[in-house]
């Protein structure tokens, strides 16, 4: 659902991007609440995997195409203001290096792919967490009706902002039948992708997903015939106290998600250098709707046309596998390092002490010394 140049005039475009602007500020402020020393690493990755799988366009109808927008996921797992952050990085990325979503736009996709579907996906999601068990399979289930929700509510954002800015003169009703009836179908791909990314991280790191931190029941263990909690390690941990004198060994330390992060590195490399390239090459529900309805009339150049990664191909490049898969590749590697540089950059203004983590000193605290 990437917003071309040329579909909405320049003053709701603009609009668009103060409303873009202004949720980012937000995110970054509520980002340093959300990002700790397991998640920050892992937001950066969630980019990059959003990236990788945004290439894979699966067939939904007749001609039509849809990808994972993938603002329920982030939100899910990282939280809503890393989930909006993470999605403005992918967004960045695509329109200034792979010319996929318009620059004067960029406002219009933040709003409509990072803001409503963060938004409707996160709330919806912990309304389904309150009301069903606190399993994992009820996560998975609630985390699949939220992501598949989203897809049709920014496909109704996106048709309100052409109801008031559209630069072609269409019945607003006749574009809002066609966004939201086809952006239903690619929503149950996006629950389907959702679900499945966040019951695999449940199933072996629930501490990992920020959408379910005090929702899961404790796990049980078995022991001589009955059911006790299991020790702590397993659980979501917290941070470590300050051992004293006489204190015993405490608590297990925060474990390491250096092995979710390296095998979904893996997948996202794989997936945007590989799998890529069986993707459905059929427009997207947008660009479907948009050649239907006669929206795509005013259509203008990308002003990153002339980039050597334009298309999502390498320039000079003919063999069109190794092209796409290497353009791919180069996506998912400068997304995770840019975003994992990002969230570590405001974790460390949470902190204010990069080097320990500590609380940052104040002038009475100098006196005091």
């Amino acid at each position: 659902m990437h917003v071309p140049d040329g579909f909405i005039d320049a003053p709701v475009s603009v609009a668009a991007g103060v409303v873009a602007a202004g949720a980012v500020a937000v995110s970054l402020r509520g980002a340093r609440r959300e990002l700790d020393e397991r998640i920050a690493p892992l937001a950066g990755l969630v980019a990059a995997f959003i990236f990788a799988v945004q290439m894979l366009n699966f067939p939904v109808a007749a001609g039509t195409s849809g990808h994972l927008l993938g603002g329920a996921l982030a939100a899910i797992l990282v939280g809503p203001y890393t989930g909006v952050l993470c999605i403005a990085v992918v967004l960045l990325m695509q329109g200034v290096f792979f010319a996929d979503g318009g620059l004067t736009a960029l406002g219009v996709n933040i709003t409509v792919m990072g803001v409503v579907t963060v938004v409707v996906a996160y709330g919806l999601f912990r309304l389904l967490s309150r009301v069903l068990p606190r399993t994992r399979g009820a996560a998975t289930a609630s985390a699949f009706v939220a992501a598949l929700v989203s897809v049709p509510a920014a496909a109704a954002a996106f048709t309100l902002l052409y109801g008031i800015g559209g630069t072609t003169d269409i019945p607003i009703g006749k574009v809002l039948t066609a966004m939201v009836g086809v952006h239903v179908l690619i929503g149950i791909g996006e629950g389907v992708i959702t679900a499945l990314t966040v019951g695999a991280v449940l199933a072996v790191r629930p501490d990992l997903v920020h959408g379910v931190r005090g929702r899961t029941a404790p796990l049980k263990l078995r022991v001589d015939g009955e059911l006790v909690d299991a020790p702590a390690a397993t659980r979501d941990p917290g941070p470590d106290p300050v051992p004293g004198p006489d204190s015993g060994p405490g608590p297990e330390p925060v474990r390491s998600a250096r092995g979710v992060w390296a095998t979904g590195l893996v997948a996202a490399l794989v997936l945007a250098g590989f799998v890529s390239f069986y993707a459905s090459a059929n427009p997207d529900g947008l660009e479907k709707v948009a050649a239907d309805q006669g929206i795509d009339e005013k259509t203008e150049e990308h002003g990153a046309a002339g980039s050597p990664l334009a298309d999502y191909g390498v320039a000079d490049i003919a063999n069109a596998r190794i092209s796409g898969g290497l353009a791919g590749v180069i996506g998912v590697s400068a997304t995770v390092v840019v975003g994992t540089g990002i969230f570590w950059t405001v974790r460390r203004r949470r902190t204010g002490d990069p080097g320990t983590g500590g609380p940052r000193t104040g002038p009475r605290d100098h006196e005091n010394a």
